[in-house]
């Protein structure tokens, strides 16, 4: 509790911030002439309207189809830890431990696989987000997932192994290490790639009337490949011939197969992750377009004659004064 409300003291204290003034810093003080282009209604442009998609339609596009391929990929990559657990021999058969060892020795493999690639990437986000950029990030984050996957997929028997003769449900040769640690490295780079990047992109990109709505189309998106992934591949991953599957379920096309599949969804996301900007070491309002302000008639004449008269006036009063002195 006391953790808690220490947090909560700095969460507020925060918040009290004149955050404000970052707008007096990063844009100048608008005219006449941008206040009612602002507040007017050649600027409300709506969620369904054609100056949205003009401005950023292929951006939402973008932050919709990544965070949904991205969460198709990270929870369904989830439900292969029994099998990947039971290949390298750190998960006894099923049929020898109760449920409760069953549900300690899951619990324990994956928080080592969190300790050692999860949380990992979440501090390397953190510490390269503004260094590298999220567009960067994001998108090698794709590459090394679809990278790993593919070749988990093409090599999966050789880094598994084969049945053993004297216990089916284990397996023998192969290099479990090897298989662990690129299994490990697919969770690495979600965190340090687009598990943290598709969260972030959506909240700077958008304009403030649009961005929570924007941001939330594209978290229910990302939720929606979540249940696909989920739900999808939780049938898809089961064995091809009968008596693979578990109890309930029918055949499917086997984990080796559901990889490859995957590393496709992670390559699309890679490909998809074209359509969003950089948005690190940019204001909000460059971003969003809101001071977009095409000049009225006769803008671009009257700063002219405003220099122009500018100059005479330092010319007619500096050069007599420079004769006096």
């Amino acid at each position: 509790m006391l953790l808690w409300s220490i947090g909560a003291q700095c969460v507020y204290l925060w918040s009290q911030q004149p955050h404000g003034k970052r707008l007096l810093v990063l844009t100048p003080a608008p005219t006449d002439h941008d206040v009612n282009l602002a507040f007017g209604t050649d600027y409300e442009y709506g969620l369904f309207s054609r100056e949205f998609a003009r401005r950023h339609g292929l951006q939402l596009l973008g932050t919709t189809t990544t965070w949904f391929l991205l969460d198709i990929a990270f929870y369904s990559q989830n439900l292969f830890q029994k099998d990947v657990f039971t290949a390298i021999g750190w998960l006894p058969a099923a049929k020898t431990m109760s449920g409760l060892q069953e549900v300690f020795k899951i619990s324990r493999a994956q928080a080592l696989i969190a300790l050692c690639s999860t949380v990992p990437g979440y501090w390397f986000t953190v510490a390269f987000i503004d260094i590298l950029g999220r567009w960067i990030i994001q998108l090698g984050g794709f590459f090394f997932m679809t990278l790993f996957m593919l070749i988990l997929s093409l090599d999966y028997y050789n880094l598994r192994g084969q049945p053993c003769s004297y216990d089916t449900s284990k397996y023998c040769g192969g290099n479990h290490i090897a298989f662990v640690v690129l299994y490990a490295l697919t969770f690495f780079f979600a965190n340090f790639g687009p598990n943290a990047t598709t969260f972030i992109i959506p909240a700077e990109l958008f304009p403030a009337r649009l961005r929570t709505t924007c941001h939330g189309i594209s978290a229910a998106t990302g939720k929606a490949g979540a249940i696909v992934g989920a739900f999808g591949f939780l049938y898809a991953a089961q064995g091809r011939h009968a008596g693979e599957p578990d109890p309930g379920y029918n055949t499917g096309i086997g984990v080796k197969d559901a990889l490859l599949v995957l590393a496709c969804v992670n390559a699309a996301g890679f490909f998809f992750t074209f359509l969003l900007p950089e948005t690190a070491c940019r204001s909000l309002e460059e971003l969003s377009g809101e001071f977009e302000v095409p000049p009225s008639p006769g803008t671009g004449q009257d700063q002219l004659l405003k220099s122009a008269a500018a100059t005479i006036t330092v010319w007619v009063c500096w050069v007599p004064l420079s004769h006096q002195i």
